[in-house]
């Protein structure tokens, strides 16, 4: 008589693995042998409850239950039926409060099996899109109401259309995979566990627009999704996705990777452009805009990660359903981000307009120090801070913009009571005048009057608050891209919220 086999599933997700998924992952191996047991160990994403990880999840025939987070030692405590358990993922309040549209694979399937992809429904988007115009393609993006989820929330259809009724010899889409702001791994999480997502995605837009090649643009500091994005590609072309026959179709699409070499302006999609053509990765002004003129001066998609693999869901689901979440002009899902000091970190994605003040403490538990909560940053380094009173603010572009804010990547970054907003505010300026391209004054020097300033406001120089303003102004006004342009987001947010920690009144601040 066989022995049943047992489905053990281990993360290989970067936050996973500096956790010691591998070590974990090895433990299992050696106790299954020692025991004689037939276990099938599939490394997959992560569900994203990185306080959790390594999370474990072990199917003996009745269906999958978590275990975490795993050490090692704990293995023989699973395998002996005495450890502790999540019970299914599904049910864990922090995973089941979620609307899993772009995430749904993750940390569900090997990312690396075609077969498990289409199992789970990917590719109905790609061989649906086959059966469209390009007309009718874009069409149903504008009717997802999708906008861009890099930063700038730009409407994805629009943006395609320009490209799509662009004449030229060739066209382009670029995926901006260079995520570097602070408190953000959403595009790290599905190039990890979900590569074909990407992919789909990609060749979809390139059937949309008229565009035969694509580029993912991505950061060297992720090893990991550079590794399974290569072997992703390549399988998907052994596969018949990409190539000069798409699924038999008779349509034309390739792919490869760039890789950066760390630039945080390279985030912005002229930089990204000059880096990927072998330039220095310096902004150019606009216009000519990407669409019309973007790499190697041919009409250009540049697009988000999370923007192209949602694009598959839409065309699995159709516009409508997608657009049946969110509020307002912010449709759809958005994978959330929550860093920093809180209990619960992880992505969590869900429709827009949940309140900030739910996604920090009902969802993310609060802090993890246990104090109260101070401030949460929205958006990265450049993003606003926003304080318990803004709490009631709904999670949608407008309702932010509205604020003094900006959603950005969708990374949320909390601190407790005993962070000094002064020095956040002078690392904003420093964070600009370390990573400015050097293209513009307002950036270039305005970072650098603003550590100095700043400096003088902590000196108790009366004059400076006021001096801080027009710098900001001017930097905002003047600078040719958001790194520049967004700095006196996190500055002035602070003075304006946090006077006492500039040693101001109310009234001075503002």
């Amino acid at each position: 008589m066989s022995r049943p086999l047992i489905k053990v599933y281990v993360p290989l997700d970067s936050a996973a693995r500096a956790l010691g998924a591998d070590d974990v992952a090895d433990a299992i191996l050696c106790e299954a042998k020692a025991r004689d047991l037939s276990v099938e160990l599939i490394r997959t994403g992560t569900r994203g409850m990185i306080w959790l990880e390594p999370l474990v999840e072990i199917d003996r025939g009745e269906g999958r239950i978590a275990y975490g987070p795993v050490t090692p030692d704990a293995v023989l405590a699973i395998f002996d039926g005495s450890a502790e358990t999540l019970g299914p993922v599904e049910a864990i309040p922090f995973f089941a409060r979620q609307t899993r549209l772009t995430f749904a694979r993750c940390g569900v399937i090997d990312p690396l099996s075609l077969p498990d992809y289409e199992t789970h429904g990917g590719l109905i988007g790609l061989r649906r899109a086959l059966t469209m115009t390009p007309e009718a393609m874009v069409e149903e993006v504008k009717t997802s109401g999708l906008r861009g989820r890099g930063g700038a929330g730009f409407p994805t259809g629009i943006k395609w259309d320009t490209v799509r009724q662009t004449e030229a010899d060739r066209k382009y889409i670029v995926c901006n995979a260079d995520e570097g702001d602070s408190g953000t791994f959403a595009d790290r999480m599905i190039m990890e566990g979900d590569p074909f997502c990407l992919i789909e995605g990609m060749i979809i837009a390139g059937l949309a627009t008229g565009a035969t090649r694509g580029f993912v643009y991505i950061r060297s500091e992720y090893p990991d999704a550079i590794a399974i994005m290569d072997r992703a590609i390549r399988i998907a072309r052994e596969a018949g996705l990409l190539g000069v026959d798409i699924l038999g179709s008779g349509q034309t699409f390739e792919m490869e990777m760039r890789v950066g070499a760390g630039a945080y302006v390279c985030g912005e999609e002229t930089s990204l452009l000059n880096s990927l053509e072998g330039k220095r990765g310096v902004v150019r002004a606009k216009p000519p805009l990407p669409a019309l003129k973007g790499a190697f001066g041919k009409p250009t998609v540049v697009n988000n990660v999370i923007s192209l693999a949602t694009v598959p869901v839409i065309f699995e689901k159709g516009a409508a359903h997608y657009a049946d979440f969110g509020l307002g002009r912010s449709r759809g899902t958005m994978p959330i981000q929550i860093a920093g000091n809180v209990a619960h970190g992880g992505l969590f994605e869900t429709a827009f307009g949940m309140p900030l003040g739910d996604l920090v403490n009902d969802i993310g538990g609060g802090t993890a120090s246990g104090r109260p909560v101070k401030a949460v940053q929205v958006g990265g380094p450049l993003g606003a801070y926003f304080a318990p009173h803004q709490f009631d603010t709904p999670f949608g572009y407008e309702d932010f913009d509205a604020k003094g804010g900006l959603i950005g990547h969708a990374g949320i970054v909390v601190f407790d009571d005993s962070a000094d907003m002064l020095s956040m505010a002078r690392f904003a300026m420093e964070f600009c005048a370390v990573e400015s391209c050097g293209k513009c004054t307002p950036c270039r020097i305005g970072a650098v009057r603003g550590v100095e300033t700043i400096d003088r406001i902590a000196a108790g120089d009366s004059a400076a608050p006021a001096l801080l303003t027009d710098l900001c102004d001017t930097m905002r006004d003047g600078s040719l891209c958001a790194l520049g342009g967004f700095t006196p987001y996190p500055v002035m947010s602070a003075l304006r919220l946090f006077p006492d920690d500039f040693g101001l009144t109310t009234e001075a601040a503002e």
